[in-house]
């Protein structure tokens, strides 16, 4: 494929390894966070909790899902249930010390995915409500 020129590239829409691109928003402040717990109900409260606190915007809970891992030195498996939640980089240092208080595990694993690309209102609504869990529009 050839290199697009300067001028192609400043178009909207644009021509990006063959696919057309429009008005998208790219490199967020919106943060996926991810972690498990081991029943539903402790996934609910994670989730509920968070969501409450304004420390995420909304969240899922999915399982049970099917986990192998290592744990003190020793290989286990087990069920386990996810939870994730959208949150914004300006909430997530909130949101991890909350998941951690709140956690049955002394070690959870908590990640933060960042969103590369999303629609301009649906990003705008995450920060919008994550910013807002201190009281200060961070924006």
């Amino acid at each position: 494929m050839k290199a697009l020129s300067e001028q192609a590239l400043a178009r909207d829409p644009i021509l990006t390894c063959g696919v057309w691109m429009r008005s998208v928003s790219f490199m967020s402040e919106v943060l996926y966070v991810y972690t498990a717990a081991g029943s539903r109900e402790i996934a609910r409260r994670l989730m509920q909790g968070a969501v409450r606190e304004r420390l995420a915007a909304g969240g899922q809970v999915a399982g049970p899902v099917e986990s192998a891992f290592w744990h003190e030195g020793s290989f286990g498996t087990g069920e386990e249930w996810q939870v994730l939640l959208r949150s914004s980089v300006g909430a997530y240092s909130r949101l991890e010390s909350y998941l951690k208080d709140h956690h049955e595990w002394s070690n959870p694993e908590i990640v933060a995915i960042p969103v590369a690309a999303g629609s301009p209102s649906y990003l705008q609504w995450v920060g919008s409500v994550t910013d807002s869990a201190d009281g200060q529009d961070c924006r």
